[in-house]
């Protein structure tokens, strides 16, 4: 008696379409990485994955449409991460050290994306800048909500908060330049080492309540 066959394996047009969709995003997330947004073009992600040019096209119109494609599944639910600490019930400067540790961890997740937003948002369109723009703003906006928590309890060494955020910002934004997850001390140890750092700037020594930094 014959065996019967095996069903033949059905393909999922709508699935090879989104993993195809992924793969030229991964792609691309590499080659921004490397060679910049401006110094990749459409043609060397196709040669890349040994496709044509108009097969690129199918899934995105432009090289922006790929950025911003990236930031979409990247950086875009930061604000929301960063948010959920200040529900946390706790001490402001306990709250502020969580924040730190939630911002270096979301970025760490994807350092190459947040790499190429920070350094080649001056590359795209000023639409494609304002999308960016308005998670940076949603960021800022949660960093001075924190510091004015602090600054009202009496933890700050300055009455700028506006300045000292852009300069905690501008600590966590570098270490996506030099940070390799493959280096000699692990993730949490350099987010101790840089997250000390910014409170040895930034909280008043003076304060006799004040928490020491870890």
């Amino acid at each position: 008696m014959a065996r019967p066959r095996a069903a033949a394996k059905v393909s999922d047009p709508g699935q090879d379409e989104l993993s195809r969709k992924e793969e030229l995003i991964r792609t691309a997330v590499e080659l921004f990485s490397e060679h910049g947004f401006k110094g990749t073009s459409i043609r060397d992600i196709a040669r890349h994955l040994g496709i044509s040019v108009s097969n690129m096209y199918h899934y995105f119109e432009t090289k922006e449409d790929l950025w911003l494609a990236i930031q979409e599944y990247s950086v875009r639910w930061l604000p929301d991460r960063l948010e959920a600490v200040w529900a946390l019930s706790a001490d402001p400067l306990e709250r502020f050290r969580l924040l730190l540790r939630a911002h270096l961890e979301s970025s760490g997740t994807y350092q190459k994306e947040s790499r190429i937003f920070m350094m080649d948002q001056d590359q795209i369109s000023k639409k494609g800048q304002g999308k960016s723009k308005q998670i940076q703003k949603k960021v800022l906006d949660i960093y001075l909500k924190h510091l004015a928590a602090l600054q009202q309890a009496g933890y700050l060494a300055t009455q700028q908060t506006k300045i000292l955020a852009f300069n905690i910002l501008g600590v966590v934004n570098w270490y996506l330049r030099w940070y390799k997850a493959d280096g000699p001390l692990p993730a949490e140890r350099v987010f101790d080492e840089i997250i000390n750092f910014i409170l040895n700037g930034a909280i008043n020594k003076d304060r006799p309540t004040a928490s020491k930094p870890v």
